[in-house]
């Protein structure tokens, strides 16, 4: 019983020092990765694109 007790009380001195983003910091961090998989997106839509239209004139 003893080692789940002290299981208990590290668990919870190790979340003690855990830093939890705020809510700025997470808008913040989801914003940017919307916009780098949109940026992403679109250069690959751009590149498949390309692509597409080199295969289809040599053939």
């Amino acid at each position: 019983m003893e080692k789940i007790t002290k299981f208990f009380k590290d668990a919870k001195a190790e979340l003690d020092k855990v830093i939890f983003p705020t809510k700025v910091q997470v808008r913040q961090a989801f914003v940017a990765v919307v916009l780098v998989v949109t940026v992403i997106s679109i250069f690959l839509a751009l590149v498949d694109m390309l692509m597409s239209a080199i295969v289809s004139s040599t053939i």
